[in-house]
């Protein structure tokens, strides 16, 4: 298969190929076990969620990095350095952990996991509770100042996550984020704190969910938007925002990193800073330092790619 004019195909203008065009490909939810040999240097395989297919591109990440008007973060492992549903699970640990392996690489659909883990734990009450605290207590380094120093400079900031709402609610208050600024799944309970079932209906609870819900916010003004995560159902959605980038502090997932526009690896966030602006240095002294470290621990080929 040769590279083609990207102008068919929706690319942008670079060349590429979508091969959800011309093949039929089952919808599965980010670029996972696949491996794409023969191309010629600089070629790159990423899933694209508009066609539910992969693509083959030059130069992947060719969307600019220009400033945005909203940042929308992931929770798990981004704005902390916890997987919830790992940590609720006890005695049956090691099943959990594999099927959200397989959920975060994109090699299951979520909906096929999400269920069966909480069936699995049936978390309570007060295990939801600790959680929101381990989610408060391991926040990743620099999460509270660049979610100030954001908002200080007029950009919104929203927590869109598969996690249970409770705990991740916490999250949001502990960074000053408003409520209603976040998504997640509802959990019930019972008179007793017992689990009593999750939100079947939350399209957080399967794939593709956070492009409907991105696609809602947009629609309420909030683009142009940046989302930043980990996962394969942050991956899946890179087409819905204007700019993914790609977290790999605390874990790095290979599908994720192919399906970004800027990949950070530092296990701090400082470096989201300056890719939200564009590269435009802060109005506001007390958050230029931010800036200059979150600058500095960006690979050069983003950083390079600011104010371009």
């Amino acid at each position: 298969m040769r590279p083609g004019n990207g102008g068919d195909a929706g690319c942008g203008g670079i060349y590429c190929i979508d091969l959800a065009a011309g093949a039929p490909l089952r919808p599965i939810c980010a670029p996972s076990a696949v491996v794409a040999t023969g191309f010629p240097p600089g070629y790159h395989v990423g899933y694209s969620s508009q066609s539910r297919g992969f693509r083959i591109a030059h130069g992947w990440t060719m969307r600019p990095l220009r400033r945005v008007t909203t940042v929308v973060f992931d929770c798990d492992s981004t704005l902390s350095a916890v997987e919830g549903i790992d940590e609720l699970a006890v005695a049956c640990r090691s099943e959990v952990e594999a099927l959200t392996d397989a959920a975060m690489r994109g090699d299951l659909p979520l909906e096929a996991v999400y269920g069966r883990r909480l069936e699995l734990i049936r978390p309570t009450r007060r295990q939801l509770e600790e959680l929101a605290a381990l989610y408060v207590e391991r926040l990743v380094p620099d999460a509270v100042a660049v979610v100030a120093a954001l908002r200080a400079e007029g950009i919104g900031v929203r927590v869109l996550s598969g996690g249970l709402l409770p705990a991740v609610v916490a999250v949001a208050d502990a960074l000053g984020i408003p409520r209603s600024d976040v998504a997640a799944v509802g959990i019930s309970f019972d008179g007793s704190g017992g689990y009593a079932g999750f939100d079947e209906v939350s399209p957080l609870a399967r794939s593709r969910g956070k492009c409907d819900v991105l696609a809602a916010w947009r629609e309420d003004g909030n683009a142009p938007m940046m989302l930043v995560g980990d996962g394969a159902t942050d991956a899946e959605a890179a087409d819905a925002v204007d700019v993914f980038v790609a977290f790999a502090g605390v874990a790095e997932r290979a599908a994720v990193t192919a399906a970004a526009d800027a990949v950070v690896r530092s296990p701090s966030l400082a470096p989201v800073l300056p890719l939200a602006l564009g590269g435009e240095t802060p109005r506001l002294e007390i958050h230029r330092q931010l800036f200059d470290r979150g600058a500095a621990l960006l690979d050069p080929q983003y950083r390079d790619r600011l104010n371009t």
